[in-house]
Formats: structure tokens, sequence, C-alpha cells
């Protein structure tokens, strides 16, 4: 039989590099057995210059990092079985109950309410790991996260995802993700607005917009984007608005623009650049294309058309009612 090993006991700097080569999940288990063993993992451990925090609250709720699964993750106390040993860690100023997945092997902490659940796990990993959150998916029950995060940290959040396909987000929560929350990034909602929204304020800067039921935007709303990457699918745009667009475009709007992607449902490429053709050269052959956020798009058969700078973008009518504007060089994605 084989003694405990005293880790704890071991001198700072080979015990650094012990707490440097154990896994996250591993770690965050270690740090809930004494006071001690969370101090020294906060203490030592080494961030790397790309790790980055992610939450997950859409769906099954949980934390990981970049390049790992999950390191702690969160579940409803209703559904744990009272015939399971019971085992319990103080998190939050309380104790909660806790047990091991047997799969995984990674914590599950239970909790009456999920949005509580989040923010205490969140705050726990940020704090041991001293490194700030990146990446926040939230759905309806979910969204106050977003605010929590952003009110702990200075650091802005990268990306922010809001996905719900059985309940709209409401107005003013749509207000506060387009306008008001601290993103520097990128933004995607997957969820269909309420019938009667508009957006009657300009977009900000971002990075990468992605709307998965865009039926609310605008031409008025499109002219105001400042955007890399923006994907709009389900949209009610009309031809003689995306012909603005692209005018506006070659006017020197939207000038950090790589990938533009609206599917309505009926675009007419000759619509689309009515006005522009004779500027226009046909490209018959088939293109690759990626963005810097890794949307990858074929393009065939499209139109070259080429701004005042000397800038070049591919207008491509796609099968699906899609309309495509890919601006070159392309950028690989390594974000």
């Amino acid at each position: 039989m084989t003694s405990p090993f005293p880790l704890l006991h071991v001198p700072n700097l080979p015990l650094a590099r012990i707490i440097d080569f154990m896994e996250p999940d591993a770690l965050v288990s270690l740090s809930f057995c004494s006071q001690k063993s969370y101090s020294v993992i906060k203490t030592l451990r080494k961030t790397p210059r790309d790790e980055r925090l992610l939450v997950e609250g859409s769906n099954i709720p949980f934390l990981s990092l970049t390049n790992f699964d999950c390191v702690l993750n969160t579940g409803n106390s209703a559904y744990i079985s009272s015939s399971e040993k019971e085992e319990y860690v103080k998190l939050g100023g309380q104790k909660v109950r806790v047990k091991m997945h047997r799969l995984v092997e990674y914590l599950i902490i239970y909790w009456e309410d999920k949005l509580n659940g989040l923010k205490a796990i969140t705050d726990y990993v940020t704090d041991l790991f001293n490194i700030d959150l990146s990446k926040v998916c939230v759905s309806k029950d979910t969204f106050k996260l977003i605010e929590h995060v952003n009110s702990r940290q200075k650091t802005p959040l990268e990306k922010v995802v809001y996905v719900d396909r059985s309940a709209s987000p409401t107005k003013d929560e749509m207000n506060y993700i387009l306008r008001d929350c601290r993103c520097s990034s990128q933004i995607l909602i997957y969820s269909e607005a309420l019938p009667d929204f508009r957006f009657s304020n300009n977009f900000r800067r971002i990075d990468c917009l992605d709307i998965s039921n865009s039926k609310w935007v605008t031409i008025d709303n499109l002219l105001t984007m400042d955007g890399i990457d923006i994907h709009l699918e389900n949209a009610s745009l009309t031809n003689s608005d995306l012909n603005v667009f692209l005018k506006h475009w070659l006017s020197g709007g939207c000038p950090r623009l790589k990938l533009f992607c609206a599917r309505t449902g009926s675009v007419d490429i000759f619509q689309v650049l009515a006005g522009l053709l004779r500027n226009a050269v046909l490209v018959e052959d088939r293109r690759d294309y990626s963005s810097p956020f890794g949307y990858s798009r074929i393009l065939s058969f499209g139109y070259d058309i080429q701004r005042a700078d000397g800038v070049t973008a591919t207008v491509c009518e796609q099968g699906n009612g899609t309309l495509v504007i890919a601006v070159w060089p392309e950028t690989t994605y390594n974000n």
C-alpha cells in the first residue's frame, strides 16, 4: 500500500513546475481541498499567454479553457439522487453539493438556480487562475451573466453569443447586446427577435456580427455598420437595399469589411449590381474564400468590382438566395 504524496510540502520551485503540468480540471478539484491548496495554485500557476476562459450558459452550463473541454460544470440540484453519497465544498460563501463526473472526471457543482451557479463558478475560476473571461454564451435565463462578468473585469469580453431557440430576447436585451454590452470583437445572436423589434441606434464598431434571424435589420442599420465579418440570415433586405449597401462600400463605407453574407431568399445579382456592371468583371472560375473569423465560402460565377483605392471584392449570388461580398486578399483565420 502506497502512502499519500505530500504535494503541498514540496518546495515552491518544483511545486510550481508540477502545478504547470497539471490539467486545469485537476487543479480546480485540488483547489477545493483546502485554503492552502487554493492559495498555492493561485500564487504559483503560470497562465499561458494564449489561454482564454469561456463560459457556456445556454444549454449545459460549464466553464472551459481554450484547448480544454471543461474545468468546472454546474448542475440542477433537483436532479441529483438523494441516494448518492453527499459531498460538499464551500463556494460563493455557502456549502454546495458536489460530485465528480463519472466519465470525464471534472467536478459538477449543484445549484437550485442556474444563473447563480454560473456566476459562482465563473467568479471562482477567474480568481483561481487569475484570468479574465473572454467568451460568454448565454440564453434567456442566463442573460444577466453578461453584465455580471463585465462588472467584475476591466478587460472587455471578446465574444458574446446569445443562443435560445425557445424564447426571444426582450427589446431591452437586444438593445443591450447590440449597443451597451462591452464586447471587443464578436457578437452572435442565434434567436428570433420579437416581431416589433426595431434597432433605432447606430451600430457600434464590432469586428464580427452574426445574426441568425435578421428580418429586423434595415438598410439604415446596414449603412451604420463597421465590421469585418457581417452575416445576416433570414434577412428582409431587398435587392435595391443590397445595391445601396454595395455602392456605400464602393464609396468608402464599411472600410474594414472582408466578408458580407445576407440570405434573403431572392437575390437577383443584376439588380444588386444595377448601375455598376460597366465596371464589373465576370469571374467564372471557382474560388475558395476564408474570412478572418473562420467563415468559409465557395465563390463561383461572381463579379469582381474595384473600389477607387484599388481594393477588389467579388460579388456573388448563391443558390440559397444569399448575396456574398468577399473582399480580397482573403485572411486566414488565426484568432
